[in-house]
């Protein structure tokens, strides 16, 4: 299978997520980052801060580790299949924050001298530097797009994007990140899992399903 024949297996997932960077893209290009923290950092609430905290591990490492380690038990090709998608998706973001842009601040550190009174949730740990691009987002979008990649009810396996964007949105909610650090980050988790997959198929042959 090449690229093409993936994307047409899978037109559904990947229209949706077409549709997902053109308009974040858009907003991009259209406001400033600061812009656009700013207005989702303004939009907080209580059910945001006390869900969002917990939602955004859906890109924690741990996470995908002890997921993609009960999946070799379950299916040892998938869950070795997630755990080298994390891997080499994960070795990207580090290589990108510690040595690419290791000077991108992040919106704690950013915003640190501006009259702005953002919002930040009481005794949540903020980091504050190698913000580019968003680690979690990478996480989330190389585990996630990948099980939808797998996923036998391809009319449905766009759904597979839900946590993946709910982990990336979390880690702009909580201030952790701007915006273009998760839509980047999504680039790349994105772009590993197709990777991994066709990387299978040609040494391997097809891969398992899911569902």
């Amino acid at each position: 299978m090449n690229l093409s024949a993936l994307i047409r297996q899978n037109r559904v997932l990947f229209s949706v997520y077409l549709v997902l960077l053109v308009v974040v893209g858009g907003l991009m290009l259209a406001y400033t980052k600061e812009q656009l923290i700013r207005f989702v950092n303004d939009h907080n609430s209580p059910p945001g801060d006390a869900l969002f905290p917990y939602l955004t591990y859906l890109g924690d490492g741990a996470f995908v580790v002890v997921l993609g380690v009960l999946l070799l038990v379950i299916n040892r090709p998938v869950g070795g299949m997630v755990l080298v998608s994390f891997a080499i998706s994960g070795l990207i973001s580090l290589f990108l924050k510690l040595v690419v842009f290791p000077e991108r601040l992040r919106p704690l550190r950013y915003f640190e001298h501006s009259n702005w009174e953002y919002h930040i949730i009481k005794d949540l740990k903020i980091n504050e530097y190698n913000s580019f691009p968003s680690g979690h987002t990478t996480s989330a979008f190389a585990l996630f797009v990948l099980l939808g990649l797998l996923w036998r009810h391809k009319a449905w396996n766009w759904l597979w994007l839900l946590p993946a964007v709910v982990a990336g949105y979390s880690r702009v909610y909580l201030f952790q990140h701007f915006v273009e650090d998760a839509f980047a980050g999504s680039l790349i988790g994105t772009a590993t899992a197709v990777g991994v997959y066709l990387a299978y198929w040609k040494r391997f042959g097809a891969p398992p399903v899911l569902g």
